[in-house]
């Protein structure tokens, strides 16, 4: 009787109890990766109606309520491919890491050319091609001077608009 449990119809060898948790786990944390995204990415899932609201549902909740939701989107899971679920979700936050990536380099140029020196400024200007070096001396001087001053960083700002309009 206890053998019968152990085997499924197909002889394949039933799945641990500790498994099932795990797999559950991964899909509550699949649901809650997909209560984070905004609901123009969402509806680029295609999901069942049911699955859907209780998402947009999910977004409105706090606390013991959006732990509850978060289950019962894990439940709905189970009957969706997960492995498609997780490609889809890579394939929409990969652009937002890429200007992520971007936009720091960015801010590290930024500080490099605020805190360096001429040699910096040359690295910059053959880093982006279509830099102007007279401009982008200037906008340097002015913002190490109105940090000098203590100064709202105006200057620093404009350097930062011009390295991501160089960037582009």
């Amino acid at each position: 009787m206890h053998d019968e449990n152990m085997y499924e119809e197909n002889d394949e060898i039933a799945k641990s109890k500790s498994q099932v948790k795990r797999e559950m786990q991964h899909l509550r944390d699949l649901g809650e990766e997909l209560v984070d995204l905004p609901l123009v990415s969402l509806k680029k899932f295609g999901f069942a109606e049911s699955l859907h609201d209780s998402i947009i549902l999910a977004q409105g909740l706090k606390r013991e309520a959006l732990r509850r939701q978060i289950q019962h989107i894990g439940k709905l899971l189970r009957e969706e491919d997960d492995a498609a679920i997780r490609q889809m979700l890579s394939q929409i936050s990969q652009p937002q890491r890429n200007e992520l990536k971007a936009f720091h380099e960015i801010e590290q140029w930024r500080d490099k050319l605020l805190n360096g020196d001429d040699e910096v400024i040359s690295q910059a200007v053959s880093r982006f091609q279509d830099a102007d070096r007279q401009h982008l001396r200037q906008l340097v001087r002015n913002a190490r001077k109105e940090h000098s001053q203590e100064k709202p960083p105006k200057y620093a700002r404009l350097l930062f608009q011009y390295l991501k309009g160089l960037k582009d």
